[in-house]
């Protein structure tokens, strides 16, 4: 939304500017070129809008999200029937125009709204969906009456009737493009996606004919003078939706709208309202921009909320929807231009309008807040930890993978993490793509905001290359392993989010992250992505389960099976949260016939008389610390009758003073095992601990974890850190099956 905001300012201020005004658009040809431009990107994407909608919309009438959007187009229509006239909004008195404009008030820009419903990470709540539908039904109900108002009414002659004849040949030409664009074109499209199968170039021939086709039956509209833009709209609206061509035109073109053509609708819109002629002393100017944005907005809301009411809805959602339906986007924007351009409106009026348009955007991500704010004190409580699992129920894990080098780590974990086979473990595989504008233009979405496909042939490939070494592992005895793939798709400042909203979906106990650094050849941790450094620290401060880093360095290469031991694991136990949520998950590595675990507890030494000893006794004496120190007892009694006491674990206690100690032990275990099993953090005063913190080199692995995963520590011991949920009634976004309607 900032970014649409931005070439909105940039786009007016730029070309109101006097010198690009006398320099390039002084000229006529320069203006009329401009204006052919505009009009074939107006087109394309009208037909793009009309393409991502399911035409079986029209089968849907009686859903609860058409009798809300319905009723919100209604209700605004009325209004601004009622009200417009009042306003003189046109040069000549016109009941005609006062109904078109009513209609476009009562319209909604339902692609934007998309975007900004998934950009504000709503999308998989109830309200999310719902507002998404609702907002394809008012978009495309809007659009067809204005469609109609066309063929009845023509505004280059002041909206006077056209004639029987003329409406008729309309008529005939729109039936016939919708007939070749549902029953003909098909067949086209079928061969050419038959003939240019997933994965393969493109052949540019049957490109050219799919193109030259579709471009063939929208210019058919002229010859009747029927607009090219509503043309394209009913198009794209009863085109097939599925294949190759429609995801790669749907890419394409929203991905060149984005970085081409937005940029210069605006600049359009800029060398069109010239701001110098708005008339801004004048009341009657701002009653012409408050007054549409009052009617459109409380229109909207009283609609949404009178059906809302009927449905049995809560009224602030009824009234969040009303207001998210409000928004206006592009399609608005041109037609305010060119009723300007067709001289029913003056310039200072037409600048009001888009200002309106404007307006509705704005107050959208506060609207949004509240939906998340209100979802956040209903959000359910429940701790999603390993410590609180019922042995009973199976643990579900959402693994992560950032590209094809953590897929063998990944498969070992799994491995090892197995656990009995009833009631097993339920493994997310989550693959991390990261959203940049090439893969944006590769994502088609089917309905809603949910089905998401990305076409891009790198992670097309990545993915394909992922899913065959995973399932390669699962062809084998993987008794009491289930498996699904997920994929978390968002920039990077905002994957946290995604990962989050995952969890929060599929109910997880435990999210694990691949470490930033990946392994160079020589054993050695590379720089490593900061962006996945800083995805990381996000998830762990925001995740609503246990959060768990896999340092890779060597887990990947090791091959591990049941019928031997291959691997040496190591759990480091001092205390604390973490370390309990160490030992619990360490408990089902100890259960696999592959790994020789052995568990190293850091005690404290009694007869230490050294200052830090002394300080260590004195802060154990706190009644907090007291209560950590029974609480870790018990778990570790309960570890030790379960695992220690019938030999399948080895036991090692260390006795130190301070944290001089604690870093010359964990130096001394190099070479010894590899892989080391280590809380987080979540220590109280621990004076085995205390001071390390100075000098980490990455705090999100804490103490323990980051000397044993440090470069110069060892090159062969993987390391796995985990921080155990902290209950802090937030969620970053809503959960999937959690209602507030």
């Amino acid at each position: 939304m900032r970014v649409n905001i931005c070439l909105i300012q940039v786009g007016l201020l730029l070309s109101n500017l006097e010198f690009v005004r006398s320099r390039f658009l002084n000229d006529n040809e320069v203006q009329q070129t401009l204006n052919y431009i505009v009009d074939a990107i107006m087109v394309c994407h009208m037909f793009v809008v009309g393409l991502e909608i399911d035409p079986n919309i029209f089968l849907q009438l009686t859903l609860p999200e058409a009798k809300v959007a319905y009723s919100g187009v209604l209700a605004t229509f009325v209004l601004a029937c009622l009200i417009t006239p009042l306003l003189h909004i046109t040069k000549q008195s016109n009941a005609v125009f006062s109904s078109c404009l009513a209609i476009v008030l009562a319209g909604t820009d339902s692609p934007l709204l998309t975007r900004l419903i998934t950009d504000l990470k709503i999308g998989k709540s109830d309200i999310g969906r719902f507002i998404v539908e609702a907002g394809i039904h008012s978009d495309v109900v809007s659009v067809l009456l204005i469609t109609i108002g066309f063929i009845i009414f023509d505004p280059d002659k002041n909206f006077q009737n056209r004639s029987v004849i003329m409406m008729l040949k309309m008529m005939a030409i729109l039936v016939f493009q919708t007939l070749l664009a549902s029953k003909v074109v098909p067949s086209v499209m079928k061969w050419v996606n038959n003939e240019n199968p997933e994965g393969k170039p493109m052949k540019g021939s049957h490109l050219v004919v799919a193109l030259a086709i579709i471009i063939l039956i929208i210019s058919m509209s002229p010859i009747v003078m029927f607009s090219t833009v509503l043309s394209a709209f009913l198009v794209g609206l009863f085109m097939p939706r599925e294949g190759r061509i429609s995801k790669m035109m749907i890419g394409k073109v929203n991905y060149i709208f984005r970085t081409i053509f937005y940029p210069l609708f605006f600049f359009w819109v800029g060398t069109e309202a010239k701001l110098s002629e708005f008339e801004a002393g004048k009341l009657v100017t701002w009653a012409q921009i408050i007054v549409p944005f009052i009617i459109a907005t409380g229109g909207k809301v009283l609609g949404c909320a009178v059906s809302g009411l009927m449905l049995g809805f809560h009224w602030p959602e009824s009234i969040a929807t009303g207001l998210l339906l409000n928004i206006k986007g592009h399609f608005q924007v041109y037609l305010a231009i060119n009723a300007f351009r067709m001289n029913i409106i003056s310039m200072s009026t037409s600048i009001a309008l888009v200002f309106v348009t404007f307006l509705t955007i704005i107050y959208t991500p506060m609207v949004i807040a509240k939906i998340i704010e209100r979802a956040r004190r209903r959000s359910p409580t429940q701790k999603m930890a390993l410590q609180w699992l019922n042995p009973t129920n199976e643990l579900r894990i959402l693994l992560c993978i950032r590209s094809p080098e953590n897929v063998f780590s990944a498969i070992n974990f799994m491995e090892i993490s197995r656990g009995p086979a009833n009631p097993g473990i339920m493994v997310y595989l989550t693959d991390m793509i990261e959203l940049t504008d090439k893969i944006a233009a590769t994502i088609t979405q089917g309905r809603g905001v949910d089905a998401v496909t990305v076409t891009d042939p790198i992670v097309v490939e990545m993915r394909e290359k992922i899913t065959k070494d995973v399932q390669g592992y699962l062809s084998e005895d993987c008794e009491g392993v289930n498996l699904r793939r997920m994929m978390a798709l968002s920039t990077i400042n905002n994957m946290h989010q995604d990962i989050s909203i995952l969890v929060e979906d599929l109910l997880v106990h435990l999210v694990v992250l691949p470490f930033h650094k990946n392994q160079e050849l020589d054993g050695r941790l590379q720089v490593g992505h900061s962006g996945f450094r800083h995805i990381n620290r996000k998830v762990l401060r925001n995740a609503p389960c246990s959060v768990g880093i896999l340092v890779d360095r060597g887990l990947g290469k090791t091959v591990i099976e049941r019928s031997a031991i291959f691997l040496n694991a190591a759990v480091i136990f001092i205390g604390g949260k973490d370390d309990r949520e160490a030992l619990v998950y360490a408990g089902r590595v100890a259960r696999h016939p592959g790994v020789k675990l052995t568990v190293i507890r850091f005690l404290v030494e009694a007869a230490g008389d050294s200052v830090s000893s002394r300080i260590g006794r004195a802060k154990s004496n706190t009644t907090e610390h007291l209560e950590e120190m029974k609480i870790d007892d018990e778990c570790f009694a309960e570890f030790y009758d379960k695992h220690v006491a019938g030999g399948r674990v080895a036991y090692v206690e260390k006795y130190l003073v301070n944290s001089g100690q604690t870093f010359s032990t964990l130096r001394s275990l190099e070479g010894q095992y590899g892989l080391f099993i280590v809380g987080r953090g979540g220590r109280v005063n621990s004076v085995l601990t205390v001071g390390m913190s100075d000098w980490e080199e990455c705090p999100e692995l804490g103490p323990i974890g980051d000397i044993l995963s440090a470069s110069d520590f060892s090159v062969t011991a993987s390391v796995l850190i985990i921080q155990q949920h902290s209950l802090k009634g937030e969620l970053d976004g809503l959960h999937d099956e959690f209602s507030i309607m």
